[in-house]
């Protein structure tokens, strides 16, 4: 009988301990004195209009969503950090062609950046120089019904490296 009850505390003492995960997102390896978060309008050195807001509008909407921070638009004395992004590149390229016709029917959009998030200090809490993001759409054949679709393509990428990005500056990664 005692060993039973041995045994039985045993197992109730680790159930109990936990299997050490966590939910993704509140990690959070940002400094505790950090509270307010400049995000400033991205820095566009590539042709594509409009990218850099595009890609800032969706990291500030992810950053407000899933954590806790006050985000403002400006760098001052009232942000705690600041979150700058650069677009180093875009391009697209054909990935598949209309045999009939000879044209593209399905594009792949490549969008390269880098970012930092740093203290008011200067020292960098989080850095990728080398952000790459990835997309691809059909171009319609029928051009009674034509629809430009990159739009589209971009808001979907700019929405996929706000996740990406949050993420990892949330686990550190």
């Amino acid at each position: 009988m005692r060993g039973a009850a041995a045994v039985l505390a045993v197992l109730f003492g680790l159930m109990s301990t936990g299997c050490g995960y966590h939910t993704a997102g509140h990690a959070g390896t940002l400094p505790d004195q950090v509270r307010v978060i400049a995000i400033p309008s991205f820095v566009n050195q590539t042709q594509t209009f409009k990218i850099e807001q595009n890609l800032t509008a969706a990291v500030v909407r992810e950053m407000v969503t899933r954590t806790h921070y006050r985000v403002v638009n400006q760098a001052g004395d009232d942000a705690d950090a600041t979150l700058r992004g650069t677009v180093t590149s875009t391009y697209t390229s054909p990935l598949t062609y209309d045999s009939r016709t000879g044209r593209a029917a399905t594009v792949l959009v490549v969008v390269s950046m880098k970012v930092s998030l740093t203290d008011k200090q200067g020292k960098v809490l989080y850095q990728n120089p080398a952000y790459v993001f990835r997309d691809q759409y059909q171009v319609s054949s029928d051009l009674n019904s034509f629809f430009e679709e990159d739009s589209p393509a971009l808001e979907r990428l700019s929405q996929e490296f706000a996740r990406t990005l949050v993420s990892n500056i949330l686990e550190g990664f």
